[in-house]
Formats: structure tokens, C-alpha cells, sequence
């Protein structure tokens, strides 16, 4: 994989509180995401750091030829004591497996995601946790969310980076990327670019879209 060929031969750099990886799927996104929880400590399949639920088996093989050069403040909340670290993955995919196992536990929500639809449940943990700065890794989370809602989680990444949070998520949404001062690295067959929001391929895509679905529809339908 070209971008996975990069990073081991390049490294990869987080210049901004909140970074985006976009990419059509297989580009790799997902790939980094979890080799970057493994580098943290955090249960690459999702989950919070920490915990019991936090990884103890083999790490992916990108997470085990990965290593971090964090800062003294990153490296306190993945290697801290145990109590006192702040990081959690967000993973659309094995939320609510996860959510059978940790719902109603100190340090988690109250409430039960079953007994809420799919968007509400992602709220619900967005909202218990991403409250106080820390490493949050996310993929994919606007996979269940409104465009209000979406709207609303662009203001809480803003109010992590500001109170000194690091976001990384792995994202399709022209929405989320929009977030003034982040970073976005855009993965392809080519490798990594950083890349502005207006040149974007999704953004020009979504607005070729919107302004007339004919023009892809025709290749797709009949």
C-alpha cells in the first residue's frame, strides 16, 4: 500500500490540534487509525485508553513497525497512570459492540445505546467522551450522524483543540473537514498530501453533485 509504503519511509506529521485523513475506501484511513491507537495504547478495535478493554493482544502490523515521537504532554496521557489517561477510538463500525460491554461502567455513559437509535448513541458517546483534552482517535463518525449533528461536532473538535485536545479522524465528510486551522492529509494510490478543503477530491465531487446529480447518476442507473 503506497500510503502505508510512505509513512514507514517518510514518517508522518501532526502540525495541527485536529488532523484529517481522507481517502476513497482502501486508500487507507483506517489502516493508520488503528496503528495509531496501537502506538497509544488505545484497543485498536475501539475504546477507550486505560482500561481493561485497552489492547493486550498483537498489535496490527502497522502499529508494530510504527513508533511515536510525542510530546511530553502526549506522552502523559497514553503512559501515565492508568487512572489518569485521557485518549478514546471512536470506531462507526464496532461502537456498539463495544457499547455491550462498557455501558453503564464508572468512567463510561449511563445510558443504554440499544434503547437509543444509531445517531443518538454516537451522541451519547461523543458528549461522555470527548469532554476534557486528550488523544482521541476517530473513523468514520459522521457515519450516523445529521448534517446538524455533524455541524455540532465540528464545534466540539474546535472546543478540544482549544482546551488542547489532539483529533485524528479518518473521515468522507466535506462537513467535518471544513473545521478552520486543521490539517488534512489526503491518502490516494499516489501516497499522502496535505491538502486545502477547496482541493479536495470529495469536496469537488460533492459540489459537482449537488449542483447536478444527473451527471453521475447516468454512469450508475439504468
Amino acid at each position: 500500500m503506497p500510503v502505508v509504503a510512505q509513512i514507514i519511509k517518510e514518517g508522518l506529521d501532526f502540525t495541527a490540534p485536529v488532523t484529517f485523513l481522507v481517502g476513497d475506501n482502501g486508500s487507507g484511513k483506517s489502516t493508520i487509525i488503528e496503528a495509531i491507537a496501537d502506538v497509544c495504547k488505545i484497543n485498536s478495535a475501539g475504546g477507550k485508553a486505560g482500561t481493561r478493554y485497552a489492547s493486550t493482544g498483537a498489535k496490527t502490523p502497522l502499529g508494530e513497525a510504527m513508533d511515536a515521537d510525542l510530546t511530553a504532554a502526549g506522552w502523559r496521557l497514553v503512559a501515565g497512570p492508568r487512572r489518569q489517561r485521557k485518549g478514546f477510538f471512536l470506531r462507526a463500525e464496532t461502537l456498539f459492540n463495544l457499547a455491550q460491554n462498557v455501558s453503564g461502567l464508572p468512567g463510561f455513559w449511563d445510558a443504554d445505546l440499544t434503547q437509543r437509535s444509531h445517531g443518538e448513541g454516537f451522541l451519547t458517546v461523543l458528549e461522555a467522551m470527548f469532554s476534557e483534552p486528550g488523544i482521541y482517535l476517530m473513523d468514520e463518525p459522521e457515519a450516523a450522524l445529521s448534517f446538524l449533528s455533524c455541524l455540532g461536532l465540528v464545534g466540539l473538535l474546535d472546543r478540544l483543540a482549544a482546551a488542547g485536545g489532539q483529533v485524528i479522524c479518518a473521515t468522507h465528510s466535506p462537513l467535518l473537514t471544513a473545521l478552520p486551522g486543521a490539517q488534512i492529509l489526503e491518502l490516494s494510490g499516489d501516497g499522502i498530501r496535505s491538502v486545502a478543503w477547496a482541493q479536495l477530491e470529495l469536496v469537488d465531487h460533492w459540489r459537482r453533485y449537488l449542483a447536478n446529480p444527473d451527471l453521475y447518476l447516468r454512469h450508475f442507473l439504468g
